[in-house]
Formats: C-alpha cells, structure tokens, sequence
C-alpha cells in the first residue's frame, strides 16, 4: 500500500468567530492511499485541524513530520492524532468501495436519505449575529444553533428573544454552544435564563476538565447540557467510560477529526446509547470532501435530531461535490450505485 498527503488552505468567505479567535483561514491535509498493484483505484480522506482545539497540533512542520512517519509506515500509532485517523480511515474505506468517494453504502450515499441539519450562527457582533439569524430563517432552518460567550450575556438574550417573539419552540429549536466561556459560579443563574426561552441544550457552558463540577450541573440544571470540548483527548474506552459515567450528561456532541476518527466516534456512541445518553455528530470546519464523509457516518443511524453539518458554504475555495443543503437538511444529488 502506498500514502502520500498534500495541504491546501481554504480562505474563509467571511472571517468567523470561534471560541479559538477569528478565523480566516484553514488549513487542511489529504491523504490518498493505493495499491501498486491498482495504482489507478485512489482512496481519498481529509485531515482537518482548528489550532488551539485539536489536540495533536502544534504546528505545520510537526503535524508534517507524523504525516511524512505516516507515509513511510502506515500502520504506525495514530491513536493520539484523531484529525489523522479520521483522514486515514476515510482513505482506507474509500480504497476498499473503488475511490469514488463512498466512505459508507447507505441511502445517503445514494442520495435518497435526506439529514436534518442545525443552522450555525457565529460569534460576532450584534447585527451580525442578527443578520446571520434571518438568513438561517429565511433559509428554512428549523433548527437554530448560535454561539454565545463573543458578546454580553444580555445582548445574546436579547438575540434569542428576537427569535422567540416570532417562533415557539415547536416551531423553532435553538440550540446555544458556549464553548466553556461561563464560570460555575455564573453558570446556574444562565441556564435558567436560558431555560426560559425554550431552550433546546447549551454545549460545554464552563471549561473541559472540571467533571465534578459539570457533573453537577448535569444533575441540576433546568437545561439540557451537551459536552463537547470534555471529550477531546480522551481517546482510550476505559476513560470515556468514566467520563460519560461521572458526569452523566443529557448529550454528547461528536465531530470525528476530534474525537477519535470514524471508529472511535462509533465507540462514543455505543458507550453512549449503553447509558440512554443521546448524541449528535458535526462537522469541525472540514472542507466538502471531510464533510461528505461525516454526512456519510452521521447516516449510518436512525438519529432523529438535527445534525451539525451545515458547514459546506464556508470557503471561497472548497472542493466541489454534490453536497446541496436545502430547507433545514443536507443530502447528495448523485445516485451511486
């Protein structure tokens, strides 16, 4: 078997605000995998990172030199890099179904499964984050997820009460992610503002690593609590196990190229739905190629809630595919066979 990578940098179209600043720009890697003996049969698979939440990345010429080992030998230890074993269990996947792209064979793939899918609304100041709202509306989104914590606390209830005056929550469904941007101090008399409003789940309200801390806001809060950021680096099933049975959250939110790759999200989920946990998958910036695949695991379930993969339109320079998002949903125009 043979491995090569190569990088390409996508510029966003509008610069976006996350937890991790602004952003601008991404970069990602593609490993393509074959075989001598069928060199023309090509696997293709995305490494995607966000520096300062990936946590393999410190930068281009390290994350380089596990590729280049990668390379050399590609049954090495990746466990602790999950960004690139998503890449390589993507690539693998599409070796074995004939390099077109099929990472599963499910309706998706043929293009009768259409997703649910949240519309994500970015940090930013207040008119943007409005303006950014309507056009989710407009769009058909019935499911609404903004990002809080960029601003003031009241200004982002003000937003959300916007939304609220005009669509009951059996209308619309608001989602907020505060990427740990509360204290536990403050974090109480937040849900319950936030409950409130009807809303749906907060993702990760204080910072990772404080699980007897977030255990009890589990148990507590009015509002239903998804983590997201806890469950980075915890790769080995002994650790999630007591993750998942410390704090015992209402949600776990799972984007592959953080949490463990194809595999080890499929082992957060079953680990998960053992302790009548739900979850959801999203994408984490991927360009379409990391993004179809994800369409293409989050698929293989009979998950009912609106995923996070709206994410597509970002990139002035993104790779075309037949990803159309539409009216709240995501899905793939061409049949395959």
């Amino acid at each position: 078997m043979k491995l090569r990578f190569t990088k390409k940098t996508f510029l966003f179209k509008r610069p976006s605000g996350t937890s991790r600043g602004i952003l601008k720009e991404k970069h990602s890697w593609f490993i393509e995998i074959w075989n001598a003996t069928n060199p023309k049969i090509i696997g293709f698979g995305e490494c995607s990172i966000i520096p300062g939440l990936s946590p393999e990345y410190i930068s281009i010429e390290q994350y380089e030199k596990k590729l280049k080992e990668l390379s050399a030998n590609p049954t090495i230890d990746i466990s602790e890099w999950p960004s690139i074993k998503f890449g390589l269990e993507c690539a693998l996947r599409d070796l074995e179904n004939g390099g077109k792209r099929i990472y599963f064979k499910n309706d998706f793939v043929k293009g009768t499964l259409k997703l649910p899918i949240n519309g994500l609304v970015w940090m930013g100041d207040e008119n943007f984050m409005r303006e950014q709202i309507e056009q989710k509306l407009r769009e058909g989104f019935r499911t609404i997820k903004m990002k809080i914590g960029a601003i003031d606390f009241d200004t982002e209830i003000k937003l959300l009460k916007s939304i609220r005056s005009r669509y009951n929550k059996n209308q619309i469904t608001l989602r907020v992610d505060a990427n740990g941007a509360f204290s536990p101090e403050e974090t109480k008399e937040k849900l319950t503002i936030l409950n409130q409003l009807d809303i749906h789940s907060i993702e990760q309200p204080i910072k990772q690593g404080q699980w007897s801390k977030m255990r009890e806001l589990c148990e507590q809060t009015p509002l239903p609590i998804a983590l997201d950021e806890e469950l980075i680096g915890i790769n080995r099933r002994l650790e999630k196990v007591k993750l998942l049975d410390t704090i015992q959250p209402q949600y776990i939110i799972l984007k592959p190229s953080l949490h463990g790759g194809i595999s080890g999200t499929q082992e957060w989920i079953e680990l998960a739905e053992e302790r009548n946990i739900s979850w959801w998958i999203t994408s984490a910036l991927e360009s379409n190629i990391g993004l179809d695949a994800i369409c293409q695991l989050a698929a293989e379930y009979q998950n009912p809630l609106p995923q996070g993969l709206g994410t597509g339109s970002l990139y002035v320079n993104n790779i075309k595919n037949d990803l159309i998002v539409e009216q709240g949903y995501i899905y793939k125009t061409r049949k395959n066979s």
